[in-house]
């Protein structure tokens, strides 16, 4: 019963974003990634922000974790993502699904190893105020 009233409350606030979206707001989220959010709510004590992020060739994430769960679509080029043991725990290509759950145990990076722009629409649902990342140092990977 949790869980399906977990559905419908995250339905109901994609179908908000969806109605409430604002001007864009341009947000820096490396050297030459960018993103922008495109709505934001916020239905009792979480945030729920939808974001649209490019990210170059060549170019990653640097490595972080949440403080809740994001949830990604790829509408362009192919995301390498890798958790802290350095292991790839996903190539996702054009159309692809990512979750990525919360807490410092999660930390991970994305790159872009492909020749053309990587562009995600993300969904993130956030404890109300924390940042979009916790921005954490390199685990020991010889990248990111």
């Amino acid at each position: 019963m949790r869980n399906l009233s977990r559905l419908a409350t995250a339905g109901a606030v994609l179908v908000a974003l969806s109605l409430s979206v604002g001007p864009a707001q341009a947000a820096p989220g490396g050297p030459v990634i960018t993103a922008k959010d495109i709505a934001r709510t916020t239905v009792g004590d979480w945030d729920y922000i939808l974001r649209e992020i490019t990210i170059p060739p060549g170019q990653g994430t640097g490595w972080h974790y949440h403080d809740g769960t994001v949830y990604g679509h790829v509408k362009q080029g192919t995301l390498s993502h890798f958790d802290s043991t350095c292991a790839s725990d996903g190539v996702y290509p054009k159309g692809s699904e990512i979750t990525e759950p919360a807490g410092a145990d999660h930390v991970h990076i994305g790159e872009n190893r492909g020749t053309t722009d990587v562009v995600l629409e993300v969904l993130y649902v956030l404890p109300h105020g924390a940042p979009y990342a916790q921005e954490v140092p390199n685990p020991g990977c010889d990248f990111g």
